[in-house]
């Protein structure tokens, strides 16, 4: 199982396996309260493609195109998450934004579904 979840919520035992899956440490936060199994900053939109989408809402849509093109050249990493599910039973990929629908774990969770 697959769970989102923003990593400055408080970590619960059902996450299981916690992946952080920003490019960048979250401001304020310790890895301790982080409580991240596993930073994997490689999965993450790359800094050209961060810095151009800027959170704007209305780029999102070409956003998740070009970031989906990224993650066909990071295959080798959703099949390293999709290997700790199995090993785990649950991982819940971390991730910093406020947006819960917009942001890079809603499309690492949507690429592991087609790879099962």
């Amino acid at each position: 199982m697959i769970l989102l979840k923003r990593v400055y919520e408080k970590p619960e035992a059902k996450d299981g396996y916690r992946i952080l899956v920003d490019r960048l440490w979250p401001r304020g936060l310790t890895k301790v309260r982080a409580k991240a199994d596993l930073w994997l900053k490689e999965i993450a939109p790359s800094d050209a493609l961060r810095k151009w989408f800027g959170h704007e809402p209305a780029k999102w849509p070409e956003f998740e195109k070009r970031y989906r093109a990224e993650l066909k050249e990071k295959k080798d990493l959703l099949e390293k998450i999709a290997s700790l599910e199995k090993e785990h039973g649950t991982v819940t990929l971390t991730y910093g934004r406020h947006d819960e629908k917009q942001n890079q774990a809603v499309i690492i969770a949507n690429e592991l579904k087609k790879l099962k």
